[in-house]
């Protein structure tokens, strides 16, 4: 009851259908081995979650980029807030926008495919046919920006370190993974609680990796620290100018270590990138409007039915964009507690599904720049249409009489009404 989203956001991704969730046979994309175990050991430049990756070893640069783009300029952007600390990893403070930039991960994923990861700092990625464990072989190349090269211990450091000393979260997005340990030139691996979890291995190439050596220079319990000494990185971008609270600019790396890898080819284009924070969204519009800024994502229906009738936008000088997407399009919606008895009535939340006018409410209120949700996954080809049919009926037939009869006979479609805002037919 009551699902309804915005139809376009700024932001393009194509999903791929998943492949079965089997591991795949030897191809070009994977070197297999029997292990002491009797279990095949796959080794590749990337890893998929089902089926195998879009891009081959021999893979240039990602499908949507320019590999010849030119390098230069400036991007100016506005954000909300304020900031006081360049660590991201721990609780205390508010981190400064961008630091992403700063340190490489072991993987890179792509925009155009669904869970895959690709090597960044890892040049190869190792697992087991249950996915057990996983081992990266690290790039020899690998550098951080003061030169030093990255190594295995900074893996393990930066693994314990974040389980131990950064945010609750790491603990608990790392929960299955048991331990790193070096094990080879070049190679660390993990090994996990459980077997069988296809997504583990992936979680782990997104560990973000930390410079040991810096860290411990600081001092006993530097890491738990909030800091405005910009810290000593490996990625595309450093900080070059701030001011706490008010913004920070990101220059390019002119010798950045993996500027021509594959994964990196055509991106990190701007010469610098400057962050401006402001109090609140309003502010950033005017920014934009004035010329301080470049470039804003727009999430809110009355600013972009109402706010951007001025002069820049109409003598063209700013472009106001809409782009459609095929992604899951999450959902904003009145959810029912089901574990509460009085929402355990099907009739009841059927009910107030049909209370809910949101053809009037997305008339009035949201400039009728929403549509709909009827589904999980909504505008993407994984959302249901039509009766059931092949597989999917299959599946369901196996709950006949634990779910509604209906799913069987009748597609499913959000009750409507005329837009009129007396929903007398539907009350």
């Amino acid at each position: 009851m009551g699902l309804f989203l915005p139809l376009l956001i700024l932001t393009i991704v194509t999903v791929a259908p998943p492949a079965s969730s089997e591991e795949p046979a030897a191809s070009s994309h994977y070197q297999v081995r029997v292990g002491d175990d009797g279990q095949k050991i796959y080794k590749s430049h990337a890893i998929a979650m089902h089926g195998e990756p879009k891009y081959g070893p021999d893979f240039k640069h990602f499908d949507y980029v320019n590999p010849a783009a030119p390098k230069g300029g400036t991007l100016r952007e506005g954000v909300r807030g304020t900031f006081d600390s360049f660590n991201a990893f721990i609780p205390k403070g508010a981190a400064v926008g961008g630091l992403g930039f700063l340190n490489e991960t072991l993987t890179a994923g792509s925009a155009d495919e669904a869970f895959t990861r690709y090597g960044l700092l890892a040049e190869s990625i190792e697992w087991p046919e249950d996915r057990s464990w996983v081992i990266f072989t690290l790039r020899p190349e690998a550098r951080w920006h003061d030169g030093r090269p990255i190594t295995v211990e900074d893996v393990i450091w930066t693994f314990n370190t974040l389980k131990a000393k950064g945010s609750p979260t790491f603990r608990f997005y790392y929960q299955s993974v048991v331990k790193a340990e070096n094990v080879g030139s070049h190679k660390v691996k993990f090994t996990f609680s459980e077997k069988g979890n296809r997504e583990l291995p992936l979680i782990t190439g997104e560990l973000t990796i930390l410079p040991k050596h810096y860290w411990e220079g600081l001092g006993e319990g530097a890491f738990e620290k909030t800091t405005l000494d910009p810290p000593l990185g490996s990625g595309p971008y450093r900080i070059a100018e701030f001011e706490a609270g008010r913004f920070v600019v990101w220059e390019r790396v002119e010798d950045y270590w993996a500027k021509d890898l594959p994964v990196n080819r055509g991106q990190g284009n701007f010469d610098r990138i400057r962050y401006t924070y402001y109090r609140d969204d309003v502010a950033i519009r005017l920014a934009l409007k004035s010329g301080d800024i470049d470039y804003r994502e727009e999430n809110q229906a009355k600013a972009w039915a109402l706010d951007y009738d001025v002069p820049p936008v109409r003598e063209g000088w700013l472009k106001k964009i809409e782009v459609p997407h095929q992604s899951t399009t999450g959902m904003q919606a009145f959810v029912m507690n089901s574990r509460r008895s009085i929402f355990q009535d099907r009739s009841l939340r059927r009910a107030l599904a049909y209370a809910f006018d949101f053809e009037w409410t997305n008339k009035n209120l949201f400039f009728s720049q929403y549509t709909r949700t009827e589904s999980y996954f909504s505008n993407s080809e994984l959302a249901a249409t039509g009766l059931p049919e092949g597989e999917e009926l299959e599946i369901l037939s196996r709950y006949s009489g634990r779910v509604p009869e209906e799913v069987f006979t009748n597609p499913y479609t959000a009750p409507a009404t005329d837009g009129s805002g007396w929903p007398r037919d539907n009350l």
